[in-house]
C-alpha cells in the first residue's frame, strides 16, 4: 500500500512510502515492550494487575449495559479481549462467549415474530425495572413537577 494523503506524510518519510510497515513496526514495538515487561517480575505483576482491573471494569460495565439500547455486548467482548491479552482463562471464555452469542442471535433470527417480540418485551421489562430501582422515574418526575406521584419512587432510595 502506498502513502497518500496529508495524514500519512510523516509516516511516509520514515518508512519510505509503505504504509504496511506501520503494522510491522507497531507489532515489533509492542513485542519489545512485552518482552521488557516479562523480564521484570515486579513490572509483570503490576502490568497483569492493571490489565485485570481495567478489563474487569470494562467487563462489568458491559454486563450492566447488556439490557440497555447500545453496545452492551460489544463492551462485554471488549472487556474480555482486554483480559484475554494477559490471561488464558479469559481467552477461552471470550471464545466460548462469542460462540454462544452467535448461536443465540442465529436462534432468535429463526424464531417466529411472536417469540422475538416476547424477548424484546422481556428486555424492556428488565430496563424499566432497573430504571425504577435506580429512581430514574422519580428524578424525571421531580423535573416535570410530578414529584407528588409517590408511586414513582424507588423502594431503594
Amino acid at each position: 500500500m502506498s502513502c497518500s494523503g496529508r495524514t500519512a506524510d510523516d509516516h511516509c518519510e520514515r518508512t519510505g512510502g509503505n504504509l504496511n510497515d506501520t503494522d510491522e513496526s507497531e507489532q515489533t514495538r509492542l513485542a519489545r515492550l512485552r518482552a521488557r515487561i516479562a523480564h521484570r517480575p515486579a513490572l509483570r505483576r503490576t502490568y497483569r494487575i492493571g490489565v485485570g482491573v481495567l478489563g474487569g471494569l470494562v467487563l462489568a460495565g458491559g454486563i450492566v449495559a447488556i439490557p440497555y439500547p447500545g453496545p452492551g455486548w460489544l463492551i462485554v467482548f471488549l472487556g474480555l479481549a482486554i483480559l484475554a491479552s494477559e490471561f488464558e482463562w479469559a481467552r477461552r471464555l471470550l471464545h466460548f462467549a462469542r460462540g454462544k452469542y452467535d448461536a443465540w442471535t442465529a436462534w432468535l433470527a429463526r424464531q417466529h415474530l411472536g417469540v422475538r417480540l416476547s424477548v424484546l418485551s422481556a428486555t424492556c421489562l428488565v430496563v424499566l425495572g432497573t430504571l425504577y430501582l435506580l429512581n430514574v422515574f422519580n428524578t424525571v418526575a421531580s423535573w416535570t413537577g410530578l414529584a407528588q406521584w409517590t408511586w414513582l419512587r424507588s423502594p431503594l432510595f
